[in-house]
């Protein structure tokens, strides 16, 4: 028996989310970029500014084009903010762990980084978009 989910993984959608996940990333780097270059602020505060105005895109694009927007933006909204907190643990467990193995750190935030990309794609896929139930 198939879920409403079951819709949202295909390769379409796999490559969507990577290229919305690229375009994200890439807005908060030049977000941060622009902020250290035209004010005071401290890196960290520039980078965070730049992460949270990139999620709200991150949040949009991938309902909108990703995941086709067939889901009840409330519950999704909230569901996106949940997924996000639990990709940055990901991350971080994940990164330390591997460190602590003896990968070097640039290697690690790779694997960590391909591991939180799945993640997210499955769990949005799965959860965060899942479509809304004929009524």
């Amino acid at each position: 028996m198939s879920t409403p989910a079951d819709g949202n993984i295909s390769r379409r959608s796999f490559f969507s989310f990577l290229l919305v996940g690229g375009g994200a990333t890439l807005l908060q780097y030049l977000i941060m970029a622009l902020l250290l270059w035209t004010t005071n602020l401290s890196p960290t505060v520039a980078s965070s500014t730049g992460f949270l105005i990139s999620a709200v895109f991150n949040y949009w694009a991938n309902a909108r084009y990703t995941f086709g927007g067939q889901h009840d933006h409330r519950a999704s909204a909230l569901r996106f903010i949940v997924t996000l907190c639990a990709g940055l643990a990901i991350n971080a467990l994940s990164l330390a762990l591997l460190q602590a193995a003896g990968a070097p750190v640039w290697l690690a935030q790779l694997i960590a980084t391909g591991i939180v990309f799945i993640w997210n794609y499955l769990i949005n896929a799965i959860w965060t978009f899942r479509k809304r139930q004929p009524s």
